[in-house]
């Protein structure tokens, strides 16, 4: 039985890994490159799409690669220990602005951006098969997740609501604001990392395959639940980094950036703020919400529909202040929802790898787990790289000021195309999740057969 202190160390994890580096990559790296660091709009989109092409390949050779680890300190700690350092250092370089030309400073967030891509996939994807070995009780698999969703969540409400003030302490140029919080929060996330590695235990041993074979992936694609979870969690990424793109050009465009309410200002980040201290509460509520439902898919079901009819409900709301307790009501009650659920993701990869090497006798944990950490990148890019596109279909049009800077025109925006293309993409998301989330067989099924 795992201790308290061993399941803190591993939501540590993801504390480091989601909580901090993946939440300022995508809520502050768009701003950053384009504001700060002088990149322009264009170079900023192709980054991150070349990016996202990139761990297309290094996601499942990281996988592979850890399945094969052998070392005094496990097969995937190792990752873990060696990784955090490397981690937290690429991180705070990745946020400096160098004195350079416009063609160096390209080479250079392209070439740093990449290399934090490739550690975070090195030191995230070992992370996640850890679960796969750590225990064999389905209940303890989910504690984990609950702990792992917490950690990510709790640390991610921290990063982002003490963000504009960190900025404010600093003081400075922006450019030298991100180089100094950029030193921390990597310093913070490679020591996390480093408590992670050596605290958590390796109980069992899997089943390795001595050398690399390309029927692995042949397997997994006959590895119907594996084909499941992975449409899934592409989904699930690209609705919910869909929903926030197009809840930030609200703020921005329709409530003109925040909202003071007798005192308190709610802008965009502390409006994500509210969903992420909820997420991080029903996230270690998840495994209490599964027994009451009767099965992992049965609260997965029961959740992602509460986050459907809620998120579409948030959308008809009108954006004006008046309305503003509203909106945030509605983004917990979604919360809610996402918290539930978030965890379940994590602990069915897990019965999945079980399930895998049940039926090909071969060990593709760290495969298995490296299609969640690509799926939530894929998604999330997807989500990123196609919200231009859907708002240019609603009648959103860029204009340039006087600098060569462009921004969308306020006044395109229009809020009720918006409404129709989320309504559109939430409808067919938990249509697509929910009628196949059914078809999943869980490990104890599995275990029965």
């Amino acid at each position: 039985m795992a201790s308290i202190k061993e399941k803190i160390a591993y939501a540590m994890g993801d504390a480091a890994a989601g909580g901090i580096v993946w939440k300022v990559m995508s809520i502050a790296f768009p701003l950053f490159f384009t504001n700060v660091f002088g990149l322009t709009f264009a170079d900023a989109a192709i980054l991150m799409l070349v990016a996202r092409m990139f761990d297309v390949v290094t996601d499942p050779l990281m996988g592979t690669l850890a399945d094969r680890t052998q070392s005094r300190w496990g097969t995937y700690r190792p990752w873990l220990i060696y990784g955090a350092i490397p981690f937290g250092l690429v991180f705070a370089l990745l946020l400096y602005t160098p004195d350079f030309g416009p063609v160096a400073k390209r080479i250079w967030a392209y070439t740093l951006y990449l290399l934090m891509m490739a550690i975070y996939t090195m030191v995230n994807v070992p992370y996640g098969s850890l679960l796969g070995v750590m225990t064999d009780n389905d209940d303890e698999k989910n504690q984990f997740s609950s702990f792992r969703m917490v950690g990510a969540y709790a640390m991610g409400f921290a990063t982002l609501l003490s963000f504009p003030y960190l900025q404010k302490m600093v003081g400075g140029t922006e450019a030298h604001q991100y180089a100094v919080i950029g030193a921390v929060l990597g310093a913070v996330a490679a020591a996390m990392t480093l408590v992670c590695g050596l605290l958590t235990k390796e109980r069992l041993k899997p089943k390795r395959a001595e050398k690399f074979s390309f029927h692995q992936f042949v397997d997994l694609v006959h590895n119907g639940p594996w084909l499941y979870m992975t449409a899934i969690a592409i989904c699930t990424n690209f609705f919910n980094g869909f929903r926030y793109a197009v809840a930030g050009y609200m703020f921005e465009y329709c409530l003109k950036g925040n909202v003071t309410i007798s005192g308190l200002i709610i802008n965009y980040t502390v409006f994500m703020a509210f969903g992420e201290v909820t997420c991080m509460i029903f996230g270690g509520l998840s495994p209490l919400v599964t027994r009451l439902a009767g099965s992992k898919r049965m609260a997965f079901f029961w959740s992602s529909t509460l986050c459907m009819v809620l998120s579409v409900a948030f959308f008809f709301i009108p954006m004006s202040p008046s309305y503003i307790w509203v909106m945030v009501l509605l983004v917990v009650l979604t919360s809610m929802g996402i918290g539930v659920y978030s965890p379940l993701l994590w602990s069915m990869y897990a019965d999945v790898a079980d399930y895998h090497t049940m039926k090909f006798e071969s060990s593709a944990t760290g495969l298995i787990f490296s299609s969640g950490t690509m799926s939530q990148k894929f998604g999330t890019a997807i989500s990123g790289s196609l919200i231009a596109l859907f708002l240019g279909w609603a009648g959103a049009h860029m204009v340039t000021d006087s600098f060569g800077n462009t921004s969308i025109d306020p006044a395109s925006i229009t809020s009720s195309v918006l409404t129709m293309v989320v309504v559109l993409i939430n409808t067919s998301r938990y249509c697509f999740v929910t009628n196949d989330i059914v078809l999943f067989v869980p490990n104890k099924e599995i275990s029965d057969e």
